[in-house]
């Protein structure tokens, strides 16, 4: 089932410092997750300056419950990076 996965970044000023200190075992995680199948896209999200303020992704995941271990265990979380989470299913449209 797939799921669309909004995280919400802290606006407080040490927060761009934890998103970059994060990051590294973020792009692991990611990557570890897509050889999985579990990841199908993901991106930042941005302000209009085109600073990260969040991220988004479309994952695949058995059940709900899948989804949202997989937020509690993304590093995002565990350095508090991201201070709100969304989990929305979501069908994906298949083009011909």
């Amino acid at each position: 089932m797939q799921f669309l996965i909004i995280g919400r970044d802290g606006t407080d000023a040490d927060a761009p410092a934890r998103r970059a200190a994060a990051r590294p075992a973020h792009i692991e995680g990611l990557n570890a997750r897509r050889a999985a199948g579990e990841v199908v896209e993901v991106g930042a999200l941005l302000n209009d300056e085109g600073v990260p303020i969040g991220s988004a992704m479309i994952g695949e995941f058995a059940d709900r419950a899948g989804a949202e271990a997989y937020v509690a265990a993304e590093p995002y979380t565990q350095a508090g990076v991201w201070v709100t989470t969304e989990i929305t299913p979501l069908r994906l449209l298949k083009f011909d």
